[in-house]
């Protein structure tokens, strides 16, 4: 679900860039803009950005090789963290730089109504892409809010084209902002103020972005809720009786690694083990599909060993941990 509706938000987010942006260039031309020149390379790094993600969510669909075992789902992280750096150096730098010079040298707007009517444009266009990606976010944020949809998903692409297309939308009402004062007061500096403050904002963005897929690429445990589900199925009382301690790791957006030792009889057989044991793994693939590569590995419980703690060079060690409420 989450693939898919990554997807057409991305091709919604491209589409529509790619029409503001040769809007905003040809706006450029015959008003000299500072603004629109800004906004113009900002949707065309945009659309870059969107070609960059639907590139990684290809190449995380390729086969486990014997190179890369766990296959490459970690993909679309590589890619959501170009788009960051993409962001941050070719819309953000750019328009800091072209507003800088702007107000260094300011000159006057002509042809007043390119700028603004492609401007009306591109708000239409990308409220359009905006609403596409909150009707897909929507279908997976649950109850969270806002910020801990962008902060706990694992699948990048819909928190990356959510932040850029509200990005662009206050970019845009900022142009906009600019270029109106330009005109009300007949002072050019004022775009460059707008497009200064475009610059601003796509680096910031940028950051948060940058921020938020570093920590996937470094590797993610299982949402809160999914370890939880994870423990249940583990148990079942009779020959598996607990955790002794268990981590777990995105391998990509749909593809979870789980390792645990978990506690067993110190009178059952290796048959009865082995059964218990695969039946876990069922139960665990029932209770959260994403979890394809399981590692159980049987041992007997030791209360002197357990008040170790959670510590991962203890044998057995500690309990099961939780992840962070933040991711």
């Amino acid at each position: 679900m989450s693939a898919s509706g990554g997807t057409r938000a991305i091709v919604a987010a491209l589409g529509a860039n790619l029409a503001i942006a040769v809007s905003k260039f040809v706006a450029f031309a015959f008003s000299g803009s500072s603004s629109m020149l800004a906004e113009g390379v900002h949707s065309l790094a945009d659309s870059g950005n969107q070609a960059l993600l639907l590139i990684g969510g290809k190449k995380a669909q390729r086969e486990a090789t014997p190179q890369h075992p766990f296959g490459y789902g970690r993909e679309r992280y590589i890619y959501a963290f170009l788009v960051s750096i993409v962001l941050f150096s070719v819309g953000g730098m750019f328009a800091v730089y072209e507003g800088y010079e702007k107000i260094k040298h300011p000159h006057e707007i002509e042809h007043w109504y390119w700028p603004v009517g492609v401007l009306v444009f591109a708000i239409i266009a990308e409220g359009f892409s905006f609403r596409t990606a909150i009707k897909e976010s929507n279908e997976l944020r649950g109850t969270h809010s806002w910020s801990q949809f962008i902060r706990r998903a694992k699948a990048p692409e819909l928190p990356v084209v959510l932040l850029e297309d509200f990005g662009a939308l206050i970019g845009l009402v900022l142009a906009l902002g600019g270029v109106g004062l330009a005109l009300l007061t007949d002072d050019g500096i004022w775009d460059g103020i707008g497009t200064l403050c475009i610059g601003i904002l796509l680096i910031l963005i940028a950051l948060v972005l940058a921020a938020e897929t570093k920590s996937l690429l470094l590797g993610e445990s299982a949402g809160i809720e999914d370890v939880q589900k994870i423990e249940a199925a583990i148990v079942d009382g009779h020959t598996v009786t607990g955790i002794i301690h268990m981590r777990t790791l995105h391998l990509g957006p749909e593809e979870l690694l789980v390792a645990a030792k978990i506690a067993v009889q110190h009178d059952d057989t290796a048959a009865e083990v082995a059964t218990a044991i695969n039946a876990a793994e069922s139960r665990i693939r029932e209770a959260v599909p994403i979890a394809r590569v399981i590692y159980l590995e049987p041992d007997i419980y030791s209360e002197s060993e357990a008040t170790k703690g959670p510590d991962r060079e203890a044998t057995p060690g500690g309990p099961a941990q939780h992840p962070a409420a933040g991711h």
